[in-house]
């Protein structure tokens, strides 16, 4: 059962799903009856919501849309289970729209995740992203929450601070012997093989800036996994920057080694969210400072 009007529940559903046959698989209508929603509400509103491909994707008006629907869908599902016998998860059912970093996804997150389900029963659908580039997802309104660098919040938003994330250089004891046995310096860096995530990883390239105050062109391996990257140190495909509670096992076995123990790179994270009165956030919010706090720095 729907209490938001038809019309908006077709158009986030189309938007969730990815097309207009999962959408109506969803709600339990036929493909043309959301196509014909849809239309009715570009309409009314005289903008297109969405852009027809495959996944679907909101508009820049469809993004403004449905930053204010999703806040609306977990009110909705609040407002219902008022009404369900208690005891009942049916409506806290809804699918819960978040954004993380892979390292914080790899280390704290999905404690926090298996708590909120095991006491609440919520089911959510993580989005993964450079913590430099997770609140877009919240802008474009993907997401109705964020783990995310950025302090300020958007408008419209909430944020409290996680904790910070601890990054060290690390490579195999045979690489650091082979490029850094002269210390971690610019002509050092500009020739060791680099390992990055992917093309929004802006950490390692940090990092050199940071001890070489110069813009470099080292040899880059790409390769987006966080567990894989100190896995891909170890066996000598280059050097990378690991948080600190990935690398100890691997620290401990002297299958890798910190290229420079005076250097680090600390990353503060914060969670941000819609600032609607949601018990649901309220609790997703809690449960995430708590777990954060086991496992950042503060």
């Amino acid at each position: 059962m729907d209490l938001i009007h038809p019309q908006l529940a077709a158009f986030a559903a189309v938007l969730e799903e990815g097309s207009f046959e999962a959408a109506a698989r969803r709600l339990s209508v036929t493909p043309s009856a959301v196509s014909q929603r849809i239309k009715v509400l570009e309409d009314r509103l005289g903008q297109v919501l969405v852009a027809r491909q495959a996944p679907c994707r909101p508009t820049p008006a469809g993004e403004r849309l449905l930053r204010r629907v999703r806040p609306m869908l977990a009110l909705e599902a609040e407002a219902l289970a008022d009404f369900l016998p208690e005891g009942s998860t049916d409506a806290s059912a809804r699918t819960i729209a978040i954004a993380v970093n892979d390292d914080s996804l790899e280390t704290w997150f999905v404690a926090a995740l298996a708590r909120l389900h095991r006491q609440h029963g919520y089911l959510f659908d993580v989005r993964v992203d450079d913590q430099d580039h997770t609140l877009d997802l919240l802008r474009d309104g993907s997401v109705l929450g964020a783990v995310t660098a950025e302090a300020k919040p958007l408008q419209g938003c909430n944020v409290h601070a996680l904790g910070t994330m601890r990054y060290r250089a690390i490579a195999s004891p045979e690489f650091a012997a082979r490029y850094f046995s002269g210390g971690v310096d610019a002509a050092a860096l500009a020739h060791a093989p680099m390992i990055v995530f992917n093309r929004k990883d802006a950490l390692q390239w940090r990092f050199v800036r940071r001890i070489t105050r110069a813009r470099l062109a080292p040899p880059v391996h790409y390769l987006p996994t966080a567990t894989g990257f100190v896995d891909a140190a170890a066996r000598g495909l280059g050097w990378c920057l690991a948080p600190e509670s990935l690398i100890e096992p691997a620290l401990h076995a002297k299958r890798i080694v910190i290229v420079d123990p005076s250097r680090w790179l600390d990353v503060p994270l914060y969670w941000q969210y819609a600032a609607v009165r949601s018990s649901t956030l309220q609790k997703i919010s809690q449960l995430m400072r708590e777990a954060a706090a086991s496992a950042l720095r503060t």
